[in-house]
């Protein structure tokens, strides 16, 4: 069982900044993938930024340039660093974490989810 606890969320205005963070704790062998979802009222949840574990990083096209993801592996921590608000970033944002912990005989996968933070931007 792994889980994972974010924080950071808030209201800004827009042009502001926020800092997200979600750190995963359990008996985790390995991480593999860690990002950022989010979900707007009205509509599906939707991949903002991804992070793996050979080091490189994907962004939807509408927070390239403003957001930054980022991990730091010894405490299994990633982080979303999001510059330049605007109005349409408000959602309830989730952190995903994809690895392996010990099972015993062979290691077990695991997808965990946030409980979502609620990030309201105002114009």
């Amino acid at each position: 069982q792994v889980q994972l606890v974010e924080s950071g969320g808030g209201l800004v205005q827009a042009g502001g900044s926020l800092r997200l963070s979600c750190a995963a704790s359990g008996s985790i062998r390995s991480i593999n993938t860690m990002g950022w979802y989010r979900q707007a009222p009205g509509k599906q949840r939707e991949v903002v930024a991804s992070s793996t574990s050979d080091g490189s990083t994907n962004y939807v096209d509408s927070v390239k340039g403003r957001f930054t993801i980022s991990r730091d592996s010894a405490k299994n921590t990633v982080y979303l660093q999001m510059n330049s608000l605007k109005p349409d970033d408000t959602a309830v944002y989730y952190c995903n974490v994809r690895g392996s912990v010990y099972g015993g005989i062979s290691p077990l996968p695991f997808n965990s989810w946030g409980q979502g933070t609620q990030v309201i931007v105002s114009s």
